[in-house]
């Protein structure tokens, strides 16, 4: 097969990083396959028209620590030496493109001016970029069509590259998607096995490195009372389901618990973005046995519980809601310790991100929940309802204890 004809497989998450933007970013965790992507994006642009790119970071001391072995990589494995020549510290196309090496920290104003011509600036671990750098990257790469791509594994929510790209006013030609391991098909066991190490020992590191995720203070952490392990549940357990629901962005869940004591054992769960109410059952019936037991479900929609109940699930009804459902859900599952079999993957990562809101002044943790990371967390607590109100009633039922104080 010649390479004009080549099939060049890409993950469906860079998906809207492949038509023209001025801004492309893409953000995310280690094993995403970022750099991988744009890397392949250049060469396979050299390869059908002269493009000239510059290849950034912050701080460039040699060309180790530039995407150049990388992008070497890309020709190769694309068997397309005979389009490239690469140099020392630059690589030819043989429509006459150059692709460069460099670091903004040896840029003034003046001497930035040299990179006015060229196609693309491409900042590879743009969380470390400077303000500074930004502004004189992005006026200089001026070219009409030209393009500014930006690959990174977060930080801080206040970083210049956020601010640009994930803040709350980025600019209108801007295509910004966030991967992570879950999207690379072609993921290394060697680095499979480093990401469940770290899933099941360090949830903050595992959040941060792997999910892509903002590096937060543990102190805004809703949930620390879990753990993964491996377990099958005895015959005669009594199952607790619940769902919630989504469609175009959310997921719609459907999760399997049980209470033993003070320990809550979470065993299987469906999650599915984009899922159409037709596939629902077929979704649901992923979980073994769901079609016997009783769910609660999002009461937000009684349109999707009616037609869940005439296909197949019978025993679905809705979830009660009140002023302090959420709050008062939450610290139910918070006072068990919460046992997550490792197939449970989104749980294990709604457990690790869930947090409480921060002072946006101070940093403080504020006393109120995160209105994101929930999806499985909020099927939690519809599953755990009834036995929540169950235990409320028994307590407000006690007797009082009344101490009677005499005075001799």
């Amino acid at each position: 097969m010649s390479l004009s004809t080549r099939r060049i497989e890409t993950p469906r998450v860079f998906a809207p990083l492949l038509k023209p933007a001025r801004y492309k970013g893409a953000h995310g965790g280690r094993g995403s396959g970022k750099s991988h992507f744009f890397a392949e994006m250049l060469i396979e642009r050299s390869i059908v028209e002269k493009t000239d790119a510059v290849c950034v970071r912050e701080i460039q001391r040699s060309l180790d620590q530039s995407v150049k072995k990388l992008l070497e990589g890309k020709i190769e494995a694309l068997n397309a030496g005979a389009y490239f020549e690469v140099q020392d510290a630059k690589i030819k196309s043989s429509h006459g493109g150059l692709i460069i090496f460099q670091g903004m920290q040896n840029h003034t104003a003046d001497s930035v001016k040299s990179l006015e011509g060229y196609d693309i600036a491409w900042v590879e671990e743009a969380q470390s970029f400077s303000q500074y750098s930004l502004d004189l990257l992005r006026p200089t790469i001026r070219k009409p069509g030209s393009e500014l791509w930006f690959s990174w594994n977060p930080s801080k929510a206040s970083d210049p590259i956020d601010l640009l790209l994930r803040g709350e006013d980025p600019p209108p030609d801007a295509v910004v998607i966030q991967a992570n391991y879950k999207d690379n098909p072609w993921l290394p066991d060697v680095l499979k096995a480093e990401m469940e190490y770290d899933r099941a020992r360090d949830p903050e590191k595992y959040a941060h490195i792997w999910l892509g995720e903002y590096q937060r203070n543990s102190e805004a952490r809703v949930f620390r009372n879990w753990k993964i392990e491996e377990f099958e549940r005895p015959k005669g357990t009594v199952h607790r389901l619940g769902a919630d629901w989504g469609f175009s962005v959310d997921p719609s869940v459907l999760v399997r618990c049980d209470i033993e004591g003070h320990r809550l054992y979470v065993d299987y769960e469906a999650y599915r973005v984009g899922c159409e109410i037709n596939n629902l059952p077929d979704l649901f019936l992923s979980v073994p046995e769901s079609e016997m037991w009783p769910i609660t479900a999002d009461s937000a929609r009684p349109e999707t519980i009616s037609y869940m109940q005439k296909h197949g699930f019978p025993k679905m009804t809705a979830a009660i809601k009140g002023a302090k459902s959420l709050e008062e859900g939450v610290e139910f599952l918070r006072s068990f310790e919460i046992i997550v079999h490792p197939r449970c993957v989104h749980t294990i990562d709604e457990l690790t991100m869930y947090s409480y809101k921060r002072d946006p002044l101070t940093g403080a943790v504020l006393p109120i929940l995160e209105d994101k990371n929930n999806h499985v967390i909020d099927s939690l607590r519809y599953a755990c309802e009834g036995a929540r109100r169950t235990l409320r009633s028994k307590e407000w039922n006690k007797p009082l204890k009344v101490q009677t104080a005499y005075i001799v």
